[in-house]
């Protein structure tokens, strides 16, 4: 594919709808979601029991890189002098309130130059009220709210120190989940939100009466635009939403499974050759033979997956480059085994 037109299709798929930059297709479903203000805004007057109603009174500032890291946050907005983060993990992270911390620092550093604010002055400056929402949806049980503090990752200081002494820095982080059947009060306020919720719920349902990935992910996306369940983004971004949730599902669901299989089956291996050397490195090439059979099966079930809904080929190569890091060559040559050869 030429430069122009993998530059054309980058244009194509970014999200036009949501301030600041460009979204491509590997985003989080949770942000298509709720790209648009008016969305957002609900889910704000939900959570916080507010009547906001002009969603022009909402000012998106989402970080497009954080620091040194290379990842971005999900959300963040300023609205009623509150400056809001909002993360979505679909696995449980302790450690959230430090990426608040290093998140909150940079909102902050931009509000500061963005409204000329001197901080070098004797004069004391107001600024907006921070407020941090992690929104669970993994399949670790957990509560409906569960609040994670910075302070809780602090190493405990010496025995005779501590008398006295807090910690200079702090950020918590409230986790909702918003697994369907929590939260259901939360829900009946946030419609989209509930949405979002039906529509994960279905997929893991069809996983879990047998289906295999790409199909469980099409019927669950057939049957919620039956429902009028995120109808919209499913009618006008089908194959971008199935590729969102099959990479998603597809981390969420095989990953440990294959680790374990790989490594039961390099213990096993071990075990027969009757000895701790052995026992080590069938357990590091049963871990290795997982990971890499994952990898195939993910590129596998997404080639099909995009051939079915009619994206074309060129389409396709760039999607495989681009999410899983591989030249023109190494795509193409997936393309054939599980496309077909190119035609002349």
């Amino acid at each position: 594919m030429s430069k122009h037109k993998k530059k054309q299709y980058k244009e194509q798929i970014a999200y036009q709808e949501y301030p600041g930059a460009g979204r491509e297709y590997k985003d989080r479903l949770f942000r298509l979601v709720f790209r648009r203000k008016e969305d957002l805004l609900d889910l704000y007057n939900a959570v916080n029991g507010t009547d906001y109603a002009d969603p022009d009174a909402l000012e998106v500032n989402t970080l497009d890189n954080v620091l040194y890291l290379s990842m971005k946050n999900d959300i963040s907005f300023l609205i009623g002098g509150t400056m809001n983060l909002y993360e979505h993990q679909s696995s449980y992270n302790p450690n959230m309130p430090v990426r608040g911390l290093m998140y909150f620092s940079r909102l902050y550093e931009k509000y500061i130059a963005a409204n000329e604010i001197d901080i070098y002055t004797s004069t004391p400056k107001k600024f907006p009220f921070p407020q941090y929402l992690v929104f669970y949806n993994g399949t670790r049980e957990e509560p409906d709210r569960r609040q994670l503090r910075l302070s809780d990752l602090y190493d405990p200081l010496p025995a005779g120190q501590s008398a006295g002494r807090t910690p200079c820095l702090e950020c918590t982080a409230f986790m909702l989940n918003i697994n369907y059947g929590h939260n259901r009060e939360l829900m009946e306020k946030c419609r989209r939100l509930e949405e979002y919720a039906i529509f994960i719920d279905t997929v893991r349902g069809n996983l879990d009466s047998g289906m295999e990935l790409d199909e469980a992910v099409t019927q669950a996306v057939d049957e919620c635009m039956r429902k009028n369940v995120l109808k919209d983004i499913l009618t006008e971004q089908k194959a971008e939403v199935i590729h969102m949730i099959l990479e998603t599902f597809d981390q969420e669901l095989h990953e440990k499974t294959l680790r374990k299989e790989g490594y039961d089956e390099g213990k096993a291996d071990g075990y027969k050759k009757g000895n701790a050397q052995g026992y080590e490195k069938g357990s590091t090439d049963g871990y290795i033979k997982g990971k890499t059979e994952e990898r195939e099966n993910s590129i596998r079930q997404i080639i099909k997956m995009l051939k079915e809904v009619g994206v074309d080929r060129e389409t396709a190569e760039t999607k495989l480059m681009e999410s899983y890091s591989l030249s023109g060559e190494e795509a193409e040559g997936y393309l054939e085994r599980y496309w077909g050869k190119k035609a002349d």
